[in-house]
């Protein structure tokens, strides 16, 4: 399976000048844990929750003060939309990140993978699911 198949394609960036504060409540506004900084032509890098809360938040900075610049990573691992997920797993797995940036040809941002994108995936693809609600459809009627 490819990455284009389970990629999520609605994708906000925030530019690196925006404060942390503009970072967090478009996270909110999103429900996502981080967000890619500046545009599909120009990744400059990841701003994540994780990065506001120690960064900001637990050193006591002003959010309000903040840019977003001053607290990304700069380092961002990406894979691309014609990888399979087994390629973007073994990225995620060595350098620890849960998030991904997929790439085209080109080099532009076209989505994210996320943790979540692969594990709903593998459940749905190896039969996990279907086995677990079969064994607990079984244990019912016995009940």
């Amino acid at each position: 399976m490819l990455i284009s198949d389970i990629m999520a394609r609605a994708l906000d960036f925030i530019p690196s000048s925006a404060t942390i504060q503009e970072a967090a409540v478009l996270m909110g506004e999103l429900d996502v844990g981080a967000l890619p900084v500046g545009s599909p032509e120009d990744l400059q890098g990841m701003i994540t929750d994780r990065d506001i809360l120690f960064r900001v938040v637990a050193e006591g900075k002003d959010n309000t003060a903040v840019r977003v610049r001053d607290v990304m990573s700069t380092t961002v691992f990406t894979c691309r939309e014609t990888d399979t997920v087994e390629a973007a797993m073994d990225i995620m797995g060595s350098y620890h990140v849960r998030r991904l940036p997929v790439v085209n040809e080109a080099g532009e941002v076209t989505g994210m993978l996320t943790l979540s994108d692969l594990s709903r995936t593998l459940m749905l693809e190896t039969g996990a699911m279907q086995n677990a609600l079969a064994e607990l459809s079984s244990t019912a009627k016995g009940d």
